[in-house]
């Protein structure tokens, strides 16, 4: 059993390897053409050269299902194109026996997948974020900006806030930032509005440049008397951390599934729309598994005969199941944002459709082939 399990793991290991890297070889080129078109003063070859390869272990996150689909149906293929698999089986490798080896390297796949998106990725995309940011100018994070809620006890009474933030800086500034503040019966009394701000250890907002609206408490802001006042600097205390900002600002990509479920966690607390980060959590927790499901739908492609088709065939016919996959996983997402679905199941759907085909054909391919 072990010369099996070697043969096995060496055959798809090796496989998974080349099929990797040339994906990622692909995607690098792709990204580097594209960033060579922003290539001006202030952003260089070298830049452009960085930011590709900081995209690699996102790329490689997304594609390791793949890589390990078609790197498993070439490996298998091409034993049962050698009779290599037939003797196997006539040896004792019996389908149960051929599905517990495959599922055991598919952990080891999902483990790698794990760490290359809960830890890998989000740390690079992070930087590539920031170095387009330092080489480009600020980060935008589009036309509606973040949003953000607090909420704190004053001495005037309790006080709810909408804080919008802009922009973001490479260096953790924040740009264009305004604040609302309401009292406790909705009513608006201040807003502050401040070019740049920095949150400190303490979850201090030390805003510069600041211009400060007040309405009298309990007036209708319409009706009254608005006081302004301008500031060069302004301490506003918040509970709004320095993470729960960067998550709000930064793309979904450069989140980890802890950072994700704690920002899911602010989001419910302040009773503000969760969805998309929920599926996002499920999405990346889940995904690894996929590994799993990729191994099950690559195994009955070993019991199909060389005249069923050659190497070249079913790892086309693999690409397409990946392709179908990735898709479907994509789909799957956006259907249940727009379809208020339970976010758990919109991120398991896809792999638990593809393991049931993958094990209806094995079951078919054992018995009657």
């Amino acid at each position: 059993m072990k010369t099996v399990r070697r043969l096995f793991y060496r055959d798809i290991v090796s496989s998974v390897a080349f099929v990797a890297v040339a994906f990622l070889s692909l995607f690098f080129f792709i990204d580097f053409v594209e960033e060579l078109a922003d290539v001006a003063k202030g952003y260089t070859v070298l830049h452009a050269l960085a930011y590709s390869l900081l995209q690699a272990p996102g790329h490689l996150y997304e594609l390791m299902p793949i890589a390990v689909l078609i790197g498993t149906i070439y490996a298998l293929a091409r034993l049962a194109q050698s009779s290599e698999y037939t003797i196997l089986r006539t040896g004792g490798l019996g389908p149960g026996r051929a599905l517990a080896l495959l599922a055991q390297l598919g952990l080891l796949f999902a483990l790698l997948t794990y760490v290359v998106g809960d830890w890998v990725a989000p740390f690079s995309e992070r930087h590539a974020t920031e170095l387009n940011a330092r080489a480009k100018g600020k980060l935008r994070i589009g036309a509606a900006s973040a949003w953000l809620k607090d909420k704190a006890m004053t001495p005037e009474g309790e006080r709810s806030y909408s804080v919008n933030v802009g922009a973001a800086g490479a260096d953790g500034t924040l740009q264009d930032v305004r604040i609302f503040e309401f009292d406790a019966d909705g009513r608006l009394v201040r807003r502050i509005g401040a070019a740049r701000a920095q949150v400190g250890d303490d979850d201090t907002w030390q805003l510069a440049d600041v211009r400060v609206t007040r309405w009298a408490a309990g007036v209708d802001p319409s009706s009254a008397v608005a006081s302004e006042e301008k500031l060069p600097s302004l301490a506003w205390p918040s509970s709004l951390s320095a993470g729960v900002v960067a998550a709000a600002v930064l793309p979904l990509s450069t989140m980890s599934t802890i950072e994700l479920f704690r920002y899911i966690g602010h989001l419910s607390d302040n009773e503000q729309a969760a969805q998309r980060h929920e599926i996002q959590f499920w999405k990346r927790a889940l995904y690894p598994f996929a590994c799993l499901v990729m191994m099950a739908l690559a195994l009955p492609f070993a019991y199909l005969h060389a005249r069923a088709g050659g190497i070249s065939l079913k790892v086309f016919a693999g690409i397409m199941l990946g392709i179908g996959f990735v898709l479907l996983n994509n789909m799957a997402g956006h259907l249940g944002l727009l379809r208020d679905w339970t976010p758990w199941i919109t991120a398991a759907a896809p792999s638990a459709l593809f393991l049931l085909v993958s094990l209806a054909a094995f079951s078919w391919l054992v018995r009657y082939r």
